[in-house]
């Protein structure tokens, strides 16, 4: 990699963000496409937030991503939003387009660009969790015309869902059902006609725990994903793959809402088979 008076900066910013595999992405992508540019990993105090974003116009970046806790914090300092972050009501993804900067959120393109040849248009998808990662895969699938949703959250979490479920509905037109984790028989019943079940909880991530009960049945054709990627196989997973479904973890929606910021920063694709290549011998163990 080339560095000189020409080299354009992007960076994440979050707290913390030292761990990011992002600047391991996005610099592959830089190299491979012959751009001069580099990307690195700010940890950022809250109270720093502001500053950060006027330094994108300051030194003519090509923008940032941001993590938590930022994707909602920052949306004051932008100019304005895309649709997508709008919906969400949180950005990941900060372009600089000659001194304006605007908010997108690639997350939930993303994810569903690493479903192979699957299409959420006119399908039916059960949620499992509302958080971040839920929100954006949600408002993506109801752009991109999905039939029916169903999200189950923890009993007690209910209450603090349903605004945003009816603040997304006022917005869209679009109605989500709303249920009950320990609702078995209800999860059941909704995964019995579901076409695509997404597990966007951090249930897993330690190697043991399921979110849902192992006495559920899978239809056939159901596909099975879960947004974590550490492990690489989660129990969830491994779970549904026993059944005979096939089951597809997040480190493909880390990739391609990468690819979707990169594009958008650098009008270039992003060579998403030769990095998806590096990502798995890096995590695939």
């Amino acid at each position: 990699m080339k560095i000189d008076g020409y080299t354009r900066l992007a960076a994440v910013v979050a707290n913390p963000i030292k761990h990011s595999i992002s600047p391991f992405i996005h610099n592959s992508a830089f190299e491979a496409t012959h751009t001069n540019g580099v990307y690195l990993a700010w940890e950022v105090e809250a109270t720093d937030l502001a500053e950060t974003v006027a330094n994108i116009r300051r030194y003519q970046m090509y923008g940032i991503n941001l993590s938590m806790p930022y994707k909602e914090q920052v949306i004051p300092y932008l100019d304005q939003l895309s649709e997508e972050a709008r919906v969400i009501g949180a950005v990941n993804t900060v372009v600089n387009r000659a001194g304006t900067l605007i908010g997108y959120n690639t997350d939930g393109k993303g994810f569903f660009k690493s479903l192979p040849s699957f299409k959420i248009s006119g399908k039916r998808m059960v949620l499992l969790g509302a958080g971040g990662a839920a929100k954006a895969i949600l408002a993506q699938a109801i752009l991109d015309g999905v039939s029916q949703v169903s999200v189950f959250v923890r009993s007690g979490s209910i209450e603090k869902t349903r605004p945003y479920l009816e603040k997304l509905q006022n917005e869209t037109g679009f109605k989500v059902d709303l249920f009950a984790l320990e609702d078995v028989q209800e999860l059941q019943d909704n995964i019995t006609q579901a076409d695509l079940l997404v597990n966007a909880t951090s249930v897993g991530m330690d190697g043991v725990s399921l979110p849902i009960p192992t006495s559920v049945l899978l239809p056939e054709k159901l596909l099975v994903t879960d947004v974590i990627y550490q492990p690489f196989e989660t129990p969830f997973l491994k779970w549904a793959s026993n059944q005979g479904n096939q089951a597809i973890n997040g480190l493909g929606m880390l990739l391609y809402q990468a690819a979707e910021a990169f594009q958008l920063w650098t009008g270039k694709e992003m060579p998403t088979d030769q990095i998806w290549e590096l990502l798995k011998q890096k995590y695939q163990k």
